[in-house]
């Protein structure tokens, strides 16, 4: 990606293709209010369904997750959209409930078969739950929405703005390290705090561990001193707190849960957006 300043450019309104837990659609609003009007290169270390990716559509910009079947979905739009559209619509005319599971437990070879069936998947699974058992495999139940082409849908656009990407299936660290002066970086990892489950939840199929927190505050440190602009969501507790209480400014925010079970289980909460000064 080249250091020269690049203006944001939102044209054609784009929104994600995924849905994803803990995803940013309700916040994104906000976070481009924070954005300065110019910067080079935009960087999301944990890319999930890339809300605030779509609606900046940054001109350059370079794009990681751990998860290999998600980047294979990006990659796979990028390069060849029609290809990809095509397997979906075929799991659209065909969807019922043994279709799903006969879906589900097929291995696809080929990048486009697997980054169709990551989608359809992600759009008929249980609240588009992303989990995965022991062996790897994906071994969420069948949900309740039936619609895999959505009317919000515009493959071509995605890949023509995913084109000006990088995309890559690595560490955290390894995208905020690229970051410098005039760049941005927005992070969302998983929300572990110091004193759940003794330090760690499940991501994909690692652990992130409180360890991993201490490890991507201090990338985040460095890559602010290099110039680089830094936002954050992460859980709205006094550990996470403490470790961005120099350098950055804390506002909680709230939202509604939407990974409940049930409408009456769904509850605002408070997460904290942090960004560095």
């Amino acid at each position: 990606m080249t250091a020269t300043a690049i203006i944001q450019a939102t044209t054609q309104p784009l929104t994600p293709f995924l849905k994803w837990a803990g995803g940013k659609r309700w916040l994104a609003e906000h976070v481009l209010d924070l954005i300065p009007d110019d910067f080079s290169t935009y960087y999301e270390p944990f890319l999930g369904s890339g809300a605030i990716f779509f609606s900046l559509q940054p001109k350059a910009a370079v794009l990681s997750d751990l998860n290999a079947d998600l980047i294979n979905a990006y990659a796979s739009i990028r390069d060849d959209a029609e290809k990809v559209n095509t397997v979906l619509r075929h799991h659209h005319r065909q969807h019922t409930k043994d279709y799903y599971y006969e879906v589900r437990a097929k291995i696809m070879r080929a990048q486009h078969t697997r980054a169709a069936q990551f989608i359809y998947l992600n759009r008929t699974c249980w609240n588009g739950l992303y989990r995965v058992n022991l062996a790897g495999d994906f071994n969420v139940p069948i949900g309740t929405k039936t619609k895999v082409i959505l009317d919000t849908d515009d493959f071509p656009a995605t890949a023509e703005l995913l084109s000006r990407t990088e995309l890559y299936c690595r560490d955290f660290e390894a995208t905020i390290n690229l970051a410098g002066r005039n760049d941005v970086i927005f992070a969302d990892p998983p929300y572990t705090i110091h004193h759940n489950h003794n330090g760690f939840i499940k991501y994909n199929e690692n652990i992130f561990s409180w360890q991993d927190q201490i490890r991507l505050r201090d990338a985040l440190v460095r890559a602010a001193a290099r110039g680089a602009k830094v936002i954050m969501t992460n859980a709205n507790h006094e550990s996470v707190q403490a470790l961005y209480n120099e350098g950055f400014s804390l506002t909680p925010v709230s939202r509604m849960s939407v990974i409940a079970g049930s409408s009456s289980a769904r509850k605002a909460y408070e997460e904290l957006l942090i960004v560095s000064t």
